[in-house]
């Protein structure tokens, strides 16, 4: 029988579905540990030692076929052979927070592994930019794991009434979801935070100057990363943190931090996409055909919804543009749905080359 206060793992998350799913690999002999880091192929691991817990370094002995969802990230729990300083298996994946590559390729790049909460830090020393909270968010819907909102260095905002405003105004495109005002300087509502992260595992996101580093700093009660001052000009930060880490808190628990984010693509998530926007996608199941655009067809309930002023353009546009972008992702990898969107396109130029034709024959 598991038991979580026996185990020295469990601090760090461990518990009876991970040991459930490790069983098999206790009996080849090898260890179970939980990825603290990753850097350049080689990786610190957290494993049992006694009744606590020591640091290892191993390499991977892997085969990843170059896949990028295969390789281990930050959050991994994994099967460790300590006499070989080898990762030998990766334990199946309960959540995964996964965006777009920079680069054309059709690839996905994990950020963390088997978050229970994903912590999405946005900066009040500038403008609040409420597409990118939508964006992230759904990211962190389609991860699996529960999204948090946290508008850092409220202590910029001197009138208790404007902030109140601000997160009202992330809380109106974060249907569901907790929004926090923090401060790292003044320690306003870090208390609140520290309790809602205690005994989970959260990771921790944003750009670069949304003062994550000392956000996280203030949570571990320690200076555990580096910190630098954001540009004056633009409110911008340089990346102080390089590598993801895993940062065990003092109310139990673990921290992911990542580095800022500055491009954050979504990578196949419909879900996600849909979970944000729940009130345009409850009005597209109103209209009167299922395949409705929203644009001009008779009989849109969203197109309603934005002439009696129930939903925004803004938050329409944003809604669009994230399941564009999206569907671009997906026809990248997937054929089928490639062809689709070519014959749809035909469609539309030979559509546009019949209206041309009707014009030049009403002219004539």
């Amino acid at each position: 029988m598991f038991s979580e206060q026996a185990h020295p793992l469990s601090r760090y998350g461990w518990d009876e579905g991970f040991a459930e799913s490790f069983s098999a690999y206790a009996a080849q002999g090898l260890a179970p540990g939980r990825i603290v880091r990753v850097d350049r192929g080689r990786c610190d691991l957290v494993v049992p030692d006694g009744d606590g817990v020591r640091t290892v370094h191993a390499d991977t002995a892997l085969v990843t076929t170059g896949d990028p969802m295969r390789i281990m990230c930050t959050g991994d729990w994994a099967a460790v052979d300590l006499t070989q300083g080898f990762v030998r298996a990766l334990l199946p994946r309960r959540t995964a927070f996964v965006r777009s590559t920079s680069s054309q390729r059709s690839e996905g790049q994990i950020l963390a592994a088997n978050a229970d909460l994903a912590v999405i830090a946005v900066s009040l020393a500038v403008e609040l930019d409420l597409g990118r909270i939508e964006r992230f968010l759904a990211l962190a819907w389609e991860s699996g794991a529960e999204p948090l909102v946290v508008l850092t260095k409220a202590d910029l905002i001197t009138d208790p009434v404007v902030l109140g405003h601000l997160v009202d105004d992330a809380a109106s495109v974060a249907p569901g979801v907790t929004v926090l005002a923090v401060s790292a300087e003044t320690g306003e509502g870090t208390d609140v935070l520290a309790a809602v992260l205690a005994d989970r595992t959260s990771v921790l996101l944003g750009q670069s100057g949304a003062g994550k580093s000392t956000l996280a700093n203030a949570i571990v009660g320690t200076d555990v990363q580096d910190v630098r001052t954001t540009r004056d000009r633009d409110g911008k930060g340089r990346h102080t943190t390089t590598t993801r880490n895993l940062l065990p808190l003092p109310g139990g628990g673990v921290l992911i931090d990542t580095p800022g984010l500055r491009g954050v693509g979504l990578w196949d998530a419909d879900g996600g996409v849909a979970q944000v926007f729940a009130e345009v996608e409850a009005l597209a199941g109103q209209c009167r055909f299922h395949d409705c655009a929203h644009e001009a067809e008779p009989g849109c309930a969203v197109l309603r919804a934005l002439d009696a002023g129930e939903l925004t353009h803004r938050r329409l546009e944003s809604y669009r543009k994230l399941l564009r972008e999206n569907r671009r992702i997906a026809a990248r990898t997937d054929a089928r749905l490639r062809a689709e969107m070519r014959r749809d396109w035909k469609l539309k130029m030979a559509e546009g080359r019949r209206m041309v034709e009707r014009k030049r024959g009403g002219a004539r």
